[in-house]
């Protein structure tokens, strides 16, 4: 008998602001007891619901269960930046721009994007939670502008459409003189991350798929022609399985040795009154990217996203235990508290209400881990930095694959090489966090 027992379950660090900014949710229901389906999803964010609901749309009277180790958007659902970017965005390299020509890459984007914003109108998710906004890349010095000029001439080269900003219309839109320069595209949604994977969550139950939480999955076995998934209460026996939980994939067995597990950390301000309000300016709603990908993300929303907040995001360290330590969430506390002033002097003294730690999981090669993993065994993991859009597809793609469905999605995933291994520990752990501190050094005003 094949058997995956798991060696760990999420530790997560600091609340969810864009779940705690949100009304309550009604009281979770746990799995309890043993169940039959036809497939059972371990994971639910973006990836897991994306991967329940293709397989809804393809399995016309399936039973299918999700499983979810905390609450919906609890997770790393609900600790991102709320981005569903379209264009290219890799993380390691300069300016975003990746590799070659990325026309492909940016209509599997789309691909996601479209998917997401059809589960908004099916299932009536609120409007603000999914708004089509575009973003910019700000840059705030001379350097920084040039790797802006650098991306744009990337995206003119591919004919993407896409809009320069000069520091005037940069204040105009963020009330900040920080911003020498940015970058409009304007094909990013900005999501309220939390009320989208709520409301997705919610649809889903609605067309009988059934959605459990609190019931983290401790081990996976194979019993003749199904797997049997155990949580501490009760147990599903599935024809098929998708692991949809990123980089706690290796907590089950799998690439090990090749998933860098990094935390990236953000605050967020108490509601602003209107005093603040007035002496900010700009606009209501935006979102502003570093021109370096080290640099801070800025983002500001309004009371249809869960109040008048801005929310700062900086700061990343490597945890190959897949838990982020207090003493980072008070470090990296204090990098917002300066990144923030450094943009928003008038608003000096504004508290932050709320602090977290939110877990990427990324491959040295930035390649994803969307195949079989065993038979009836798929994965939809290693998002690499790109939650939102990149956990969709690869949530289509398992559904598909587990469909025996061939695609654009699928294909693109499973030519993909394996994960790079990663050198042996401690040096992994001690390299990869001394070259992003210094990273975070050299990204300076950004």
């Amino acid at each position: 008998m094949t058997t995956y027992v798991a060696r760990r379950t999420p530790v997560h660090r600091g609340p969810a602001a864009w779940s705690a900014i949100l009304p309550g949710q009604p009281a979770p229901v746990a799995l309890t007891g043993d169940r039959t389906a036809d497939f059972a999803v371990i994971g639910g964010g973006f990836a897991g619901l994306s991967a329940a609901r293709r397989l809804a749309q393809l399995n016309p009277g399936a039973a299918i269960v999700v499983l979810e180790a905390s609450r919906l958007a609890e997770g790393a659902s609900g600790r991102n930046s709320g981005f569903m970017i379209d264009l290219p965005h890799e993380l390691t390299s300069e300016d975003y721009a990746g590799h070659g020509d990325d026309r492909a890459v940016i209509a599997l984007n789309r691909q996601a994007i479209d998917f997401a914003r059809d589960a908004v109108e099916t299932y009536g998710i609120d409007r603000n939670f999914f708004d089509p906004a575009g973003k910019v890349n700000g840059a705030a010095s001379d350097k920084a502008d040039a790797l802006n000029r650098s991306y744009a001439r990337h995206l003119t080269g591919l004919g993407e459409a896409n809009d320069y900003l000069d520091a005037q219309a940069m204040a105009d839109l963020t009330g900040s003189r920080h911003y020498l320069s940015g970058i409009y595209t304007p094909g990013t949604v900005m999501l309220q991350p939390a009320g989208y994977i709520r409301g997705l969550g919610e649809g889903l139950r609605r067309d009988g798929i059934g959605v459990f939480e609190n019931s983290p999955v401790t081990g996976i076995a194979r019993q003749g022609n199904a797997w049997e998934v155990a949580t501490a209460r009760g147990k599903v026996r599935a024809g098929k399985v998708i692991l949809a939980n990123n980089g706690h994939l290796e907590s089950f067995g799998f690439a090990k040795n090749r998933l860098m597990h990094v935390f990236l950390y953000a605050s967020m301000t108490v509601d602003l009154d209107a005093s603040a309000l007035k002496k900010l300016g700009g606009r209501p709603r935006w979102g502003v990217t570093p021109s370096d990908p080290m640099g801070t993300t800025m983002r500001r929303i309004d009371p249809g996203q869960g109040g008048n907040r801005i929310v700062t995001r900086t700061c990343a360290t490597f945890e190959p235990g897949m838990e982020a330590g207090e003493a980072a969430l008070a470090r990296t506390a204090r990098v917002h508290r300066e990144k923030f002033e450094e943009r928003f002097p008038q608003l000096a003294g504004a508290r932050m209400e709320y602090t977290w730690a939110g877990h990427l999981c990324l491959s040295r090669n930035a390649v994803s881990v969307m195949h079989e993993l065993d038979r009836g065994l798929y994965a939809a993991t290693v998002c690499n930095g790109l939650g939102t859009t990149r956990s969709t597809l690869t949530g289509i793609g398992a559904a598909e694959l587990a469909s025996g469905i061939e695609s654009a999605v699928t294909r693109h995933f499973t030519a993909e090489t394996e994960p790079t291994r990663l050198p042996p520990p401690p040096f992994a752990t001690i390299g990869a966090n001394a070259f992003l501190r210094w990273k975070e050094w050299r990204a300076g005003r950004e």
